[in-house]
């Protein structure tokens, strides 16, 4: 076909219009928040919101216990918590994820280790987990990342098989599916975030799905987020056996979270579609790979990340990622600048200042090369933002964009 000169080269920009926004929060928050305040009490154990915000959570998820925390690394930290995991523990997990998925790991003084990727999905591959499986592993904390399901068949048997617990950070992935069941529903515990930035916002907050259903364990998650005090009647237990945080949500962000729960089908639906439909758009083009979901999947994707194969392309992937940009495409390269086991904490072995605890307690490696797929997926990866608020045109213009530089590029 013709190539169409670029804009970066002068040529006429794909997108001159600016992309679809909208508001998150109207009417129903602030008719919730009022209420909240009525209540005269703000506290999660005295009011009714955060209690009708997890009511609606399990009817949505069919599980029968959740807990509410303040935030989507508080989450993650009271299912390792609950988990058991403790000093010098190891948790296999994934090196392209948020630093909220590590923190709970090093504050329970235990080891992060890491697993490589599947090249397409992102997500954990789980032969490479159970390669890394050692006598103090402990769990397998599964990132679902961008809305992707991890391959969960094949790393709950991983974890059955050498009796691990599974902990899912979904803080990317609401409703997201694995054949069929939801993300976040498969492991021990599943950790959801309502921060800012993801799906649905309170603000900051975070869910802990408890799967087992078992009442013991309701409670051993609910006092872990509450210091380990057990406040399930007008008594309250204080008098912990262990070490644990404050992680309480309040009723302002509960109230929030009951409007946000309305929206949230309608969230993952058009953020679905726009998704397949970026596919759908570039998945012919010379050099472009575009996310697989895994077959019976479904993402809600938070973003679009897409890789290239420079073996076909003139370009690089900073130089592709540029002419998008000039195109009107808010592309960026990549999505953390780099795996997180080359973090400089990592790398120096220390997660508290003049202290090499916890990793002193392990021989666990964090050398470059550890996870290769990881890193070629960071170093040719391009990633799009998604919004629900996007029209259909913003999307074609996206697939333009892309098709467009793509063939300008392509190997002749």
């Amino acid at each position: 076909m013709r190539e169409e000169e670029l804009a970066i080269h002068g040529g006429p920009r794909v997108k001159t219009d600016a992309f679809g926004t909208g508001k998150r929060f109207g009417a129903e928050e602030a008719k919730e928040l009022l209420e909240a305040l009525e209540q005269n009490t703000l506290f999660y154990h005295s009011g009714t919101k955060v209690k009708t915000f997890l009511k609606r959570f399990n009817e949505l998820y069919g599980v029968r216990y959740s807990v509410a925390v303040s935030s989507g690394t508080a989450a993650i930290h009271v299912a390792l918590g609950a988990a058991g995991v403790t000093v010098g523990d190891e948790v296999i997990t994934s090196p392209i994820t948020d630093q909220g998925t590590l923190i709970g790991i090093l504050y329970q003084n235990a080891i992060p280790v890491f697993a490589d990727l599947d090249p397409r999905t992102y997500n954990l591959d789980p032969a490479s987990v159970e390669k890394r499986i050692t006598s103090r592993t402990k769990a397998i904390l599964v990132v679902h990342l961008a809305g992707n399901p991890a391959d969960m068949d094949g790393i709950m048997e991983v974890a059955r098989r050498h009796r691990l617990k599974v902990i899912e950070d979904c803080a990317q992935s609401w409703l997201t599916r694995h054949r069929g069941k939801l993300a976040g529903t498969f492991g021990d515990y599943g950790c959801f975030s309502t921060n800012d930035f993801k799906h649905i916002s309170t603000g900051d907050g975070g869910i802990v799905t408890v799967n087992s259903g078992d009442e013991e364990d309701f409670q051993r998650v609910h006092a872990f987020a509450d210091k380990n005090y057990r406040r399930f009647s007008d008594e309250v237990m204080r008098d912990p056996e262990c070490l644990a945080p404050n992680y309480r949500m309040t009723e302002l962000q509960g109230a929030v979270g009951i409007a946000q729960l309305k929206k949230l089908s309608w969230i993952c639906g058009k953020r679905h579609a726009y998704g397949e439909q970026i596919t759908e758009g570039i998945r012919d083009l010379p050099g472009v790979l575009p996310p697989k979901v895994p077959e019976g999947g479904w993402s809600s994707y938070w973003f679009y990340m897409f890789r290239l194969d420079e073996s076909q392309l003139s370009c690089t992937r900073d130089q592709f990622t540029l002419a998008l940009r000039e195109e009107g495409i808010p592309a960026s390269p990549g999505y953390i600048p780099r795996v997180l086991y080359r973090q400089k904490m990592f790398r120096e072995r220390r997660a508290y200042p003049d202290s090499d605890f916890p990793f002193s307690l392990s021989d666990v490696s964090y050398e470059p090369g550890l996870c290769p797929v990881a890193e070629r997926i960071l170093e040719t990866a391009i990633r799009l933002p998604v919004s629900e608020f996007f029209t259909e045109k913003d999307i074609d213009d996206m697939i333009r964009a892309i098709r467009k530089v793509a063939h300008y590029y392509a190997k002749k």
